[in-house]
């Protein structure tokens, strides 16, 4: 057993029950002898909803999943070699299997808007950014995941390829303007992200620690009253043990009494 095959099962598992089922297989790996392991379970993270919910794609829904993400791959090239018709129809095809795997994400019901928003970003950052797609191709994502870089878009291809620029002459003071404006909101944008980021990972953090606090306090509460029962009996059973005791005693006595009386 290793960490890797721990996480796979880990994170198939509900986010209500992930705490209880972390803990059965870090004290498992204790219990083999395993102390490392079973340190390195421990530190796994509770998977938000939505997090869960695009692990689930992953392990269900593999090649819709690998549709998406192989047209991220090409959107990227495209984007990349400024190929405006490779960009024009991958970002067609892009809508129609994001729309598909939404589709399917929102299918077992129960999932908040709060949490459709952030499995739609996760899989928006996964088509756009290489790294991203690897963490959901993977199914252990603990967050979900966002991208607020430049990314693959629809704007180059408004232009014919045979227009020219208009980056140039009078225009371009303008061009450059408005490409300052964005890099400025994008880098605002990129820091409120991870604000929201840290925030949302410190309430997660505290949340999973009192879920732990709970279960350990109630622990705690019924192996005391436990002992309480144990050491009440315990108490009992020395008054008894004592009045045996003295019993003994007196029959011992009495008997050396009589014993004399014989001779």
């Amino acid at each position: 057993m290793d960490l890797d095959e721990v996480a796979g099962r880990l994170y198939t598992v509900p986010p209500a029950e992930f705490t209880a089922a972390r803990a059965a297989e870090a004290s498992a790996a204790k219990a083999a002898g395993d102390v490392r392991l079973s340190r390195d379970i421990a530190k796994l993270r509770k998977p938000t909803v939505s997090a869960w919910v695009v692990n689930r794609l992953a392990r269900e829904h593999p090649g819709e999943l690998a549709d998406l993400l192989g047209v991220g791959e090409r959107l990227r090239a495209a984007w990349q070699a400024q190929d405006a018709d490779a960009l024009a129809e991958l970002t067609q095809r892009r809508g129609e299997v994001t729309a598909k795997v939404a589709r399917l994400a929102r299918q077992a019901g129960g999932l908040s808007a709060a949490a459709a928003t952030e499995v739609d970003q996760t899989l928006d950052a996964a088509v756009v950014d290489a790294g991203a797609a690897d963490q959901v191709r993977a199914g252990r994502l603990a967050r979900p995941l966002s991208y607020s870089g430049f990314a693959p878009a629809p704007a180059p291809v408004t232009a014919p390829r045979s227009e020219p620029s208009r980056r140039r002459g009078p225009s371009g003071k303008d061009a450059a303007a408005e490409e300052k404006a964005r890099a400025e909101a994008e880098a605002r944008e990129a820091r409120e992200a991870s604000k929201a980021r840290e925030r949302e990972e410190a309430e997660a953090a505290h949340r999973e620690w009192a879920e732990t606090l709970e279960s350990v306090t109630r622990e705690y509460d019924e192996r005391a009253e436990k002992v309480a029962r144990l050491e009440r009996k315990l108490a009992k059973a020395r008054k008894r043990l004592e009045e045996v005791r003295q019993r003994l005693q007196v029959t011992r006595r009495e008997e050396r009494h009589a014993r004399q009386r014989l001779g």
